[in-house]
């Protein structure tokens, strides 16, 4: 392949989630072009399994669609060194309310790779033990519970359209269905 150069980097906007760049990069063919970065310090979320079988689903006002989404419980991190599978058991409690000992990583997934950094990590967790939410004074979400099947209706009727909880719900069907007994 090719080499590619970034010449230069220069912050466009530093946000609070986000902060954008835009590069100056030397392509192959010898022409320069000039490329946006978004860089995002990663996230969590988690994939919660009750006894019963049914996963535990936020559903909130998302502003960027101008309205509520039904979505996995998910959070960027507190810093990009704080380990992913911790972030993960704290947006679960301050989403949802429910704890867990441990968490099991399901897969990992950059969002948008033609333009931003984001990365997600997302675990399934199971032994919840129920508990209190902890939102952030601009949340307000409602927790919903739904069978794997009910969430894979909703995926295929595009009823769920958020990248990252697709990806979680047919993950974690791919894996686990048909084996859920013996979790």
């Amino acid at each position: 392949m090719e080499e590619y150069k970034r010449l230069k980097r220069e912050l466009v906007a530093k946000g609070v989630i986000i902060d954008y760049y835009q590069d100056t990069m030397l392509i192959p063919n010898g022409n320069v072009a000039k490329w946006d970065l978004i860089d995002h310090k990663g996230a969590a979320a988690v994939v919660a399994v009750r006894k019963d079988g049914r996963l535990l689903m936020v559903r909130q006002y998302r502003n960027a669609l101008e309205r509520e989404t039904l979505e996995i419980p998910a959070g960027g991190l507190n810093g990009r060194e704080e380990p992913t599978d911790r972030a993960a058991m704290r947006e679960l409690e301050e989403e949802t309310g429910y704890t867990c000992d441990h968490v099991e990583l399901l897969t990992s997934i950059y969002t948008t790779v033609a333009f931003c950094n984001e990365k997600i990590d997302i675990y399934v967790a199971r032994d919840l033990k129920p508990g209190h939410q902890h939102l952030d004074e601009d949340e307000y979400l409602n927790v919903e519970a739904y069978s794997l099947e009910e969430l894979k209706q909703m995926v295929f009727e595009c009823k769920i359209q958020d990248a990252k909880t697709i990806c979680a719900i047919m993950t974690y069907a791919a894996k686990y269905e048909g084996k859920l007994s013996d979790y």
